[in-house]
């Protein structure tokens, strides 16, 4: 099994960072994992794809719609995967949610099989 779990959320202005955490842990994570994704998923919206990097290699994936002030990166000694958001907009508010899965740079939530409860992310105006 893998556990993820995220922190690193709050309120915040617009404009300003935040830098969430994903923690992962379970026997089989780094056999099971070989890209770890970031999603978010707004009020009465469907979750969508914010951020993927492969485990292995680094190779990072963004949104178009964070491209420029989102960062993905990992810890592979930590079993950690961290997402720094830089010119945080109000749109950006959502629960952010961290997954764990077999797809290189998946894109998709159906891509990943393991999923963090989430952290709350609000940008006000």
């Amino acid at each position: 099994q893998v556990q993820l779990v995220e922190s690193g959320g709050g309120l915040v202005q617009a404009g300003d960072s935040l830098r969430l955490s994903c923690a992962a842990s379970g026997r089989t994570f780094t056999v099971t994992t070989r890209s770890v994704g970031w999603f978010h998923q707004a009020p009465g919206k469907e979750r969508e794809f914010v951020a993927a990097i492969t485990w292995t290699s680094g190779n990072t994936y963004y949104a178009d719609s964070v491209k420029g002030r989102f960062t993905i990166s990992r810890d592979n000694v930590k079993n950690a995967v961290y997402l720094q958001m830089n010119s945080l907009k109000p749109e950006d508010t959502a629960v952010y949610y961290c997954a764990a899965g077999l797809i290189l740079g998946g894109v998709r939530s159906a891509q990943y099989t393991y999923w963090g409860q989430g952290t709350q992310v609000t940008v006000s105006s």
